[in-house]
């Protein structure tokens, strides 16, 4: 009787708030045409033919000895990548958190971590060819060996394992701050080795939290599309293939039927993930530590994990650094030196630069505050209001995290070139920039929405129901009580969105016409045709422009942000 009367009094309040009523169905309608449509077409598409219902497409696709061999060969790089990036994440997580490191190995750790996030996505891909390829300047030039060859499956295994790993190691991170140091302890003192306390009480704690990273690189790695087209050479993986069949085969039917395979597969991993392995790792791991863990001082012990691991983040630094110096070098894997800027100067002067950082920068600043506004409103509507739509609109924003970009720019494609249901209604965003925006917020939103719902769990409803309380509406509370309180996960969604969508290239590079040139385009069409010095003249400033942006936010957090104001206030 109590919840049925709380539930007509919700429903009450929220039918007297005509900014919320409109909020939530313009929202709806955001989120189902741009997120659900494009799925649901891919679908039909692969399904229904001239004669009607028919399985014909994917039998069809199924007899291209291609695409089988794509299908192997993925789920075989994405397992093995989920092993080796979990493994050495877990490795590294364990020794800054266990082990007592020195300053220097910390400051590695950190930009290890950051690294990832502000560099495109095949940076790596760039640098293994470049360092290790057959005009490798390790390979051919320090060893002289001229027979090898990094490309295919496990150039495409090493790139993605050094690529994914952090979000592992900050994954394992955060999951073993909150084991209680007196469970291992206990152990300790009835005389178990470390690698006893490890194996019998540490690892079992963490078996959801491993099962849950691998599971996250899993997803990771068979969606990406930028790495297997650089370095997998005749290696075929299921984002490579939708690529080509649409690009290369003009075939949109098959392209949408294998999209389809991708999509079941990834779905299928991100409901484990996310409804079996993430309620088991919060089940496991209670709230906080309830004391300092004693570090491990044992040489024995310390002075190999510490130095394995600094020599691994040494050698992944040295990958990225490895990019703008390509870039100084005149003709890669013939003459290094003397150093030259005349690959940043062709970048501007002779393949518009100045342009395609433009475009770039221009559709990517738009989207960013788009996306962490619309992040901050889906937060503020799954944690502070009551309402039937609201289990919709959090997983169908959460269905984007689990889309390939492949997938997701061949059902663009397929779902507005003519127009929604080949109508021609807004045919006229396809080919144009609004097109890339939109795909720009959609594939950032996720990333802002759990930050956002992290935040408001920690705001009491109280603060905002005394604003209630004193007559003002929801768009009222929203704007100077919620959003000034969660104003650092704000800040953090916006750049993140920023830095996501001007490194972000397995969606649009379906989209992209010759009107817009894109920074992360340019950067994969001069790899491919083994251009590295203006490959990596592109990356560098790309990789410029997205560090200074994270540096922008962090100082803008650190003396206007949230946390600052609640020290001036203590």
């Amino acid at each position: 009787m109590a919840s049925a009367q709380s539930a007509r009094l919700d429903k009450k309040k929220l039918l007297a708030d005509p900014i919320m009523v409109t909020t939530i169905v313009l929202l709806i309608a955001f989120l189902t045409l741009f997120i659900l449509y494009p799925l649901a077409i891919l679908l039909v598409d692969s399904v229904v033919g001239d004669g009607g219902f028919s399985f014909s497409v994917f039998k069809r696709v199924f007899k291209i000895p291609t695409f089988t061999t794509a299908i192997t060969n993925t789920l075989k790089v994405g397992f093995v990548v989920g092993i080796f990036a979990t493994a050495v994440g877990l490795l590294f997580a364990y020794v800054e958190i266990y082990v007592r490191i020195n300053k220097f190995a910390g400051g590695l750790f950190k930009v290890v971590s950051m690294l990832p996030v502000v560099s495109p996505p095949f940076v790596l891909s760039l640098s293994v060819i470049m360092l290790f390829g057959k005009s490798g300047l390790i390979t051919r030039y320090l060893f002289k060996i001229y027979d090898n060859s990094v490309y295919g499956f496990w150039g495409i295994v090493v790139v993605q394992s050094l690529t994914f790993f952090p979000v592992c190691y900050m994954m394992f991170r955060g999951l073993l701050k909150n084991i209680d140091p007196s469970l291992e302890e206990a152990a300790r003192d009835m005389g178990a080795s470390r690698m006893k306390v490890f194996t019998s009480v540490t690892l079992p704690l963490l078996l959801p939290g491993i099962g849950n990273a691998f599971l996250v690189t899993f997803i990771e790695s068979i969606a990406d599309f930028a790495n297997p087209m650089i370095i997998g050479g005749s290696y075929d993986t299921l984002a490579t293939t939708i690529y080509l069949q649409i690009t290369g085969a003009y075939d949109k039917a098959g392209a949408s039927a294998m999209a389809v395979v991708l999509l079941c597969i990834t779905l299928a991993m991100f409901a484990v993930q996310k409804y079996v392995l993430e309620k088991k790792s919060t089940a496991t791991l209670t709230g906080k530590a309830s004391r300092a863990r004693m570090l491990i001082e044992d040489k024995s012990v310390r002075i190999p994990l510490t130095t394995i691991c600094s020599l691994g983040a040494l050698f992944v630094i040295l990958m990225y650094i490895c990019v703008p110096i390509g870039a100084l070098f005149p003709t890669w894997g013939y003459k290094f030196f003397p150093f030259t800027l005349k690959w940043f100067n062709q970048v501007f002067t002779k393949y518009k630069g100045f342009k395609a950082f433009k475009d770039s920068f221009v559709l990517s600043f738009i989207s960013a505050p788009i996306t962490a506004l619309l992040s901050m409103i889906i937060s503020y509507l799954v944690v502070k209001r009551k309402f039937k739509a609201k289990g919709f609109i959090e997983a169908v924003s959460m269905l984007a995290m689990a889309v390939p970009g492949t997938v997701l720019g061949v059902g663009y494609i397929r779902g507005f070139s003519g127009g929604i249901f080949r109508t021609g209604f807004m045919q006229g965003i396809y080919g144009t920039g609004a097109i890339l925006v939109i795909v720009f917020i959609i594939r950032s939103l996720p990333t802002g929405t759990r930050s956002g719902i992290a935040a408001l769990r920690q705001i009491d409803k109280s603060i905002e129901e005394s604003a209630y309380d004193m007559g003002a509406d929801s768009f009222k509370v929203f704007t100077t009580v919620t959003l000034p309180l969660i104003k650092d996960s704000f800040l953090s969604g916006l750049v993140t969105a920023f830095v996501r969508s001007i490194t972000a290239i397995s969606a649009i590079i379906l989209l992209v016409t010759p009107s817009y040139l894109l920074i992360t385009v340019q950067i994969n069409e001069f790899a491919e045709k083994g251009a590295y010095g203006l490959a990596c003249a592109f990356a560098s400033i790309l990789i410029l422009i997205t560090y200074g942006a994270v540096l922008i936010m962090n100082t803008v957090i650190k003396h206007f942000g949230t946390s600052r104001a609640i020290k001036e206030v203590d």
